[in-house]
């Protein structure tokens, strides 16, 4: 990961023109390249539409989004769409064309890539997104797990160096979500920074290394995953049920320092180690 900031949102306000209240409200976060972040809170605590402004789906009302050098209230979203993929927590929101193959090239095709680049690009994505060999398919055809790879595939063929996936495991079962989650994860080992919002703590734990809380368009709490769940108070304020490892880290090693996140296997390590259980 570089120190060098991607995204750079500075006291950001954001209303609806429907509502009194502020969906966001004085947000200041610094996004370094090469970062795997997840943000949680609860439905309405802002987070869906703090991300909206990465891409310029959403322009602050007040306040500044500043995204790889660039304003984002100054380009359109199409100019953004360049540098930062969206990906929505509904592929089927997303996906319009008659088959795979035109689905994942209209993006290239309308940000100037040639035919030779399109294609290499399409073989490059459909392979990573376990996709090859249904170019041709009605993308409608395929299944629930398969539209959101093509969802993913069809924002990486556009090579943009972010990637903001809104929930990206919904309506996926556990091995679809580790699966689609380790792809992620490994874009983000090629230097992708990575930017999810989701529900699922679990996955969180795992694949996350910086995790923002948002609470009533606010953030509360922004660090590396295991120091933000080990803030059981300010998680409950929130609504948030930290992972069960970390519940269990808290109980029985209450003073142990954790410089990384921790899985179950972790923890059996961690206890041993300390004399409270044997091999």
């Amino acid at each position: 990961m570089s120190e060098e900031p991607i995204i750079k949102v500075e006291h950001l306000y954001y209303k609806y023109e429907t509502r009194d209240q502020f969906a966001v409200e004085d947000v200041n976060l610094t996004i370094k390249k090469g970062e795997f972040i997840a943000i949680i809170g609860q439905n309405g605590s802002g987070k869906t539409t703090l991300v909206k402004h990465f891409n310029g789906l959403h322009k602050p009302t007040r306040g500044r989004v500043i995204v790889d050098g660039h304003n984002t209230a100054d380009h359109p979203t199409s100019e953004l769409a360049r540098f930062v993929g969206y990906v929505f927590q509904n592929p089927d929101h997303q996906i319009f064309a008659d088959s795979v193959r035109d689905e994942v090239s209209f993006g290239p095709k309308n940000i100037g890539f040639t035919e030779e680049h399109i294609e290499s690009a399409l073989k490059l994505v459909l392979g990573e997104m376990e996709l090859s060999g249904m170019e041709e398919e009605q993308p409608f055809q395929l299944s629930r797990g398969q539209r959101q790879r093509l969802a993913v595939a069809s924002i990486l063929a556009m090579e943009p160096s972010i990637l903001v996936i809104d929930e990206p495991t919904t309506g996926q079962d556990w091995r679809e979500s580790i699966a689609l989650m380790g792809l992620v994860q490994g874009l983000n080992e090629k230097g992708h920074t990575c930017i999810i919002t989701t529900h699922n703590m679990n996955l969180v734990s795992i694949f996350a290394r910086r995790v923002i809380v948002m609470r009533q368009a606010k953030v509360t709490l922004d660090g590396p995953t295991q120091d933000v769940f080990r803030n059981v108070e300010e998680l409950r304020a929130a609504w948030i049920k930290p992972p069960d490892v970390y519940t269990l880290a808290q109980k029985l090693l209450p003073d142990i320092h954790l410089d990384k996140p921790i899985l179950p296997q972790d923890l059996a390590d961690l206890l041993i180690n300390a004399g409270i259980v044997g091999r």
